[in-house]
Protein backbone atom coordinates (compact mmCIF):
# COMPACT_ATOMS: atom_id res chain seq x y z
CA UNK A 1 0.00 0.00 0.00
CA UNK A 2 1.39 3.03 -0.91
CA UNK A 3 1.94 6.33 1.64
CA UNK A 4 -0.72 9.04 1.62
CA UNK A 5 -0.85 12.16 3.77
CA UNK A 6 -4.00 14.34 4.34
CA UNK A 7 -4.20 17.33 5.50
CA UNK A 8 -6.70 19.00 7.75
CA UNK A 9 -6.32 23.75 8.01
CA UNK A 10 -7.40 25.01 11.11
CA UNK A 11 -7.37 28.84 9.73
CA UNK A 12 -8.70 32.18 10.93
CA UNK A 13 -11.21 33.90 8.63
CA UNK A 14 -11.12 37.40 8.13
CA UNK A 15 -15.12 38.42 7.31
CA UNK A 16 -15.55 38.54 3.87
CA UNK A 17 -11.88 39.48 2.79
CA UNK A 18 -11.28 37.02 -0.14
CA UNK A 19 -8.04 37.85 -1.28
CA UNK A 20 -6.97 38.48 1.88
CA UNK A 21 -7.92 34.63 3.14
CA UNK A 22 -6.91 33.53 -0.12
CA UNK A 23 -3.09 34.50 0.66
CA UNK A 24 -3.47 33.14 3.87
CA UNK A 25 -4.64 29.31 2.15
CA UNK A 26 -1.42 29.49 0.02
CA UNK A 27 0.30 29.47 2.63
CA UNK A 28 -1.64 26.56 4.16
CA UNK A 29 -1.20 24.94 0.73
CA UNK A 30 2.75 25.67 0.80
CA UNK A 31 2.91 24.06 4.31
CA UNK A 32 1.13 21.51 3.74
CA UNK A 33 2.85 20.31 0.97
CA UNK A 34 6.12 20.91 2.69
CA UNK A 35 4.68 17.96 4.78
CA UNK A 36 4.23 15.84 1.86
CA UNK A 37 0.32 16.26 1.78
CA UNK A 38 -1.32 14.90 -1.52
CA UNK A 39 -5.05 16.52 -0.40
CA UNK A 40 -5.47 19.99 2.23
CA UNK A 41 -9.17 20.39 3.32
CA UNK A 42 -9.82 23.86 4.77
CA UNK A 43 -13.31 24.72 7.14
CA UNK A 44 -16.58 25.25 5.73
CA UNK A 45 -16.76 28.78 4.23
CA UNK A 46 -12.99 29.25 4.75
CA UNK A 47 -12.38 31.73 1.60
CA UNK A 48 -14.74 34.13 3.08
CA UNK A 49 -15.33 33.00 6.93
CA UNK A 50 -19.11 32.17 7.95
CA UNK A 51 -21.22 34.98 7.11
CA UNK A 52 -24.62 34.44 5.60
CA UNK A 53 -25.39 38.10 5.36
CA UNK A 54 -22.45 38.65 3.13
CA UNK A 55 -23.13 35.22 0.85
CA UNK A 56 -25.38 37.14 -1.65
CA UNK A 57 -22.66 39.52 -2.54
CA UNK A 58 -19.64 37.35 -2.10
CA UNK A 59 -20.76 33.91 -4.51
CA UNK A 60 -19.23 33.05 -7.60
CA UNK A 61 -19.33 30.56 -9.69
CA UNK A 62 -16.75 28.14 -9.16
CA UNK A 63 -14.71 28.60 -12.34
CA UNK A 64 -14.42 32.59 -11.53
CA UNK A 65 -11.13 33.98 -12.32
CA UNK A 66 -10.40 35.43 -8.51
CA UNK A 67 -9.67 31.34 -7.85
CA UNK A 68 -6.74 31.23 -10.06
CA UNK A 69 -4.16 31.88 -8.07
CA UNK A 70 -5.31 28.72 -5.75
CA UNK A 71 -5.75 26.56 -8.48
CA UNK A 72 -2.75 27.61 -10.00
CA UNK A 73 -0.85 26.56 -6.71
CA UNK A 74 -2.22 23.68 -6.20
CA UNK A 75 -1.05 22.35 -9.55
CA UNK A 76 2.21 23.15 -9.00
CA UNK A 77 2.30 21.72 -6.17
CA UNK A 78 0.64 18.71 -6.87
CA UNK A 79 -2.13 19.41 -3.91
CA UNK A 80 -5.45 18.96 -4.26
CA UNK A 81 -7.34 22.00 -1.96
CA UNK A 82 -10.43 21.72 -0.92
CA UNK A 83 -11.64 25.42 -0.10
CA UNK A 84 -14.98 26.84 1.14
CA UNK A 85 -16.62 29.37 -0.61
CA UNK A 86 -20.30 30.29 -1.16
CA UNK A 87 -21.05 29.67 -4.75
CA UNK A 88 -23.81 30.02 -7.89
CA UNK A 89 -24.05 26.66 -10.13
CA UNK A 90 -24.67 29.34 -12.56
CA UNK A 91 -24.49 33.62 -12.43
CA UNK A 92 -28.62 33.86 -11.90
CA UNK A 93 -28.63 30.30 -9.72
CA UNK A 94 -29.36 30.63 -5.94
CA UNK A 95 -26.33 30.33 -3.53
CA UNK A 96 -24.93 27.17 -2.33
CA UNK A 97 -22.33 26.35 0.42
CA UNK A 98 -19.46 25.21 -1.84
CA UNK A 99 -16.59 23.13 -0.83
CA UNK A 100 -14.33 23.25 -4.15
CA UNK A 101 -11.79 20.98 -5.06
CA UNK A 102 -8.81 22.50 -6.78
CA UNK A 103 -6.86 19.15 -8.64
CA UNK A 104 -3.24 18.69 -8.47
CA UNK A 105 -3.73 18.08 -11.99
CA UNK A 106 -5.61 21.66 -12.31
CA UNK A 107 -9.10 20.10 -12.78
CA UNK A 108 -11.76 21.56 -10.51
CA UNK A 109 -14.63 19.47 -8.79
CA UNK A 110 -17.66 20.94 -6.40
CA UNK A 111 -19.51 19.77 -3.28
CA UNK A 112 -22.56 21.75 -2.52
CA UNK A 113 -23.40 21.30 1.10
CA UNK A 114 -26.77 18.92 0.83
CA UNK A 115 -28.12 19.44 4.31
CA UNK A 116 -28.35 22.89 6.18
CA UNK A 117 -28.19 23.77 9.73
CA UNK A 118 -31.67 25.66 10.72
CA UNK A 119 -31.50 29.22 9.56
CA UNK A 120 -29.15 28.92 6.66
CA UNK A 121 -32.19 28.96 4.40
CA UNK A 122 -32.43 32.22 4.67
CA UNK A 123 -28.51 33.07 2.66
CA UNK A 124 -28.58 29.55 1.04
CA UNK A 125 -29.90 26.25 -0.45
CA UNK A 126 -29.52 22.62 -0.41
CA UNK A 127 -26.84 21.48 -2.82
CA UNK A 128 -26.31 18.15 -4.50
CA UNK A 129 -22.87 16.82 -2.79
CA UNK A 130 -20.26 16.22 -5.04
CA UNK A 131 -18.36 13.49 -6.23
CA UNK A 132 -15.74 11.06 -3.51
CA UNK A 133 -11.71 11.89 -4.29
CA UNK A 134 -9.49 9.23 -5.52
CA UNK A 135 -5.97 9.32 -4.13
CA UNK A 136 -3.59 6.67 -2.96
CA UNK A 137 -6.21 3.76 -3.06
CA UNK A 138 -8.51 5.43 -1.11
CA UNK A 139 -11.82 7.00 -1.60
CA UNK A 140 -12.39 10.26 -0.19
CA UNK A 141 -15.76 11.50 0.31
CA UNK A 142 -16.51 14.94 1.62
CA UNK A 143 -18.79 16.81 3.62
CA UNK A 144 -19.52 20.48 4.85
CA UNK A 145 -20.62 20.92 8.20
CA UNK A 146 -24.25 19.79 8.95
CA UNK A 147 -24.06 16.91 6.38
CA UNK A 148 -22.32 15.02 8.79
CA UNK A 149 -25.41 15.48 11.48
CA UNK A 150 -27.30 13.13 9.54
CA UNK A 151 -25.98 9.36 9.36
CA UNK A 152 -27.47 8.89 6.25
CA UNK A 153 -24.54 10.82 4.70
CA UNK A 154 -21.75 8.86 6.07
CA UNK A 155 -23.35 5.92 5.50
CA UNK A 156 -24.04 6.70 1.98
CA UNK A 157 -20.59 7.64 1.32
CA UNK A 158 -19.75 3.91 2.73
CA UNK A 159 -22.04 2.36 0.80
CA UNK A 160 -20.41 4.01 -2.27
CA UNK A 161 -17.12 2.58 -1.67
CA UNK A 162 -15.80 5.54 0.76
CA UNK A 163 -12.94 4.58 3.29
CA UNK A 164 -11.84 8.25 4.60
CA UNK A 165 -14.44 11.06 5.37
CA UNK A 166 -13.47 14.29 5.50
CA UNK A 167 -15.35 17.03 7.02
CA UNK A 168 -14.79 20.84 6.81
CA UNK A 169 -17.47 22.69 9.62
CA UNK A 170 -17.48 25.28 12.24
CA UNK A 171 -18.44 23.60 15.18
CA UNK A 172 -18.51 25.99 18.45
CA UNK A 173 -17.51 25.09 21.98
CA UNK A 174 -20.92 24.03 22.91
CA UNK A 175 -21.53 21.83 20.05
CA UNK A 176 -18.09 20.87 19.84
CA UNK A 177 -18.28 17.26 22.24
CA UNK A 178 -21.56 15.92 20.70
CA UNK A 179 -20.23 16.49 17.04
CA UNK A 180 -17.00 14.80 17.77
CA UNK A 181 -18.63 11.89 19.28
CA UNK A 182 -21.06 11.55 16.09
CA UNK A 183 -17.88 11.74 14.19
CA UNK A 184 -15.64 9.10 16.15
CA UNK A 185 -19.04 6.80 16.14
CA UNK A 186 -18.56 7.09 12.27
CA UNK A 187 -15.26 5.90 12.19
CA UNK A 188 -15.75 3.29 14.44
CA UNK A 189 -18.86 2.38 13.03
CA UNK A 190 -18.10 2.51 9.28
CA UNK A 191 -14.18 1.65 9.24
CA UNK A 192 -13.74 5.11 8.47
CA UNK A 193 -10.73 7.48 8.99
CA UNK A 194 -12.01 10.74 9.66
CA UNK A 195 -10.95 13.80 9.30
CA UNK A 196 -12.51 17.28 10.34
CA UNK A 197 -11.47 20.50 9.67
CA UNK A 198 -12.85 23.45 12.11
CA UNK A 199 -12.58 27.14 11.92
CA UNK A 200 -9.18 28.77 14.33
CA UNK A 201 -11.07 31.53 15.61
CA UNK A 202 -14.59 33.18 15.75
CA UNK A 203 -16.85 33.42 12.35
CA UNK A 204 -20.03 34.67 11.80
CA UNK A 205 -20.71 35.51 15.31
CA UNK A 206 -19.80 31.67 16.41
CA UNK A 207 -16.76 31.08 19.03
CA UNK A 208 -15.28 28.04 16.81
CA UNK A 209 -13.74 25.60 19.12
CA UNK A 210 -10.68 24.92 16.83
CA UNK A 211 -9.30 21.48 17.68
CA UNK A 212 -9.61 19.81 14.39
CA UNK A 213 -9.02 16.27 14.43
CA UNK A 214 -8.31 12.76 12.51
CA UNK A 215 -10.10 9.53 14.04
CA UNK A 216 -8.38 6.31 13.02
CA UNK A 217 -10.76 3.86 11.37
CA UNK A 218 -11.32 2.06 15.04
CA UNK A 219 -12.45 5.26 16.27
CA UNK A 220 -9.21 6.12 18.08
CA UNK A 221 -8.38 9.50 17.86
CA UNK A 222 -5.14 9.76 16.04
CA UNK A 223 -4.68 13.88 16.87
CA UNK A 224 -6.26 16.87 17.18
CA UNK A 225 -5.54 20.88 17.69
CA UNK A 226 -5.68 21.90 21.23
CA UNK A 227 -7.31 24.22 20.99
CA UNK A 228 -8.07 27.66 19.07
CA UNK A 229 -5.71 29.52 16.50
CA UNK A 230 -4.01 28.39 13.55
CA UNK A 231 -2.49 25.35 12.89
CA UNK A 232 -2.16 22.09 10.16
CA UNK A 233 -3.18 18.91 10.91
CA UNK A 234 -1.53 16.05 9.41
CA UNK A 235 -2.82 12.45 8.65
CA UNK A 236 -0.22 10.04 7.37
CA UNK A 237 -0.47 6.29 6.74
CA UNK A 238 2.56 4.45 6.15
CA UNK A 239 2.74 0.41 5.63
CA UNK A 240 -0.98 0.69 5.99
CA UNK A 241 -1.11 2.22 9.33
CA UNK A 242 -2.13 5.51 10.07
CA UNK A 243 -0.42 8.39 12.73
CA UNK A 244 -1.71 11.96 12.86
CA UNK A 245 0.35 15.17 13.83
CA UNK A 246 -0.23 19.16 14.58
CA UNK A 247 1.96 21.31 13.10
CA UNK A 248 1.16 24.59 14.59
CA UNK A 249 1.32 27.18 12.12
Amino acid sequence: MTALTLAAAQTISIPGNVPANIQRHLAFMQAAAQQGAQLLVFPELSLTGYEPSLAERLAITPDAVQLRPLREKARDLRLTAVVGMPIRPSPDADVMIGALVLGADGSLAVYAKQHLHPGEEVAFVAGPGGEALKLGGEQIALAVCADFTHASHPRAAVHAGASVYAAAVLISEGGYAKDCAQLQGYAAEHGLLVLMANHGGPSGGWASAGRSAVWAANGQLLAAVPGVGEALLVARRDNGVWAGQVVVF
